[in-house]
């Protein structure tokens, strides 16, 4: 039985698409992501379905700009 994960697109490496879950890594074939799919999105993978996450998407890219501006 499939479950529901969460994730964060870390890059894409050939035909990959690196994700991090859970702190662990995962290579899941590219051609299972969205089209507009990009490093730093949040998604959800469920079987072989993948959505993006746009508001926690969102949230990350205000948080990290935080940061940096911080720095």
């Amino acid at each position: 039985m499939d479950e529901l994960k969460k994730g964060l697109i870390n890059r894409f490496e050939g035909d990959y698409g690196i994700v991090e879950i859970d702190g662990e890594t995962e290579g899941i074939p590219k051609n299972l992501f969205p089209a507009n799919a990009k490093p730093g999105d949040s998604v959800e993978i469920f079987g072989t379905m993948i959505t993006i996450i746009e508001n926690e998407t969102e949230k990350l890219k205000f948080e990290m700009e935080e940061i940096i501006g911080g720095i």
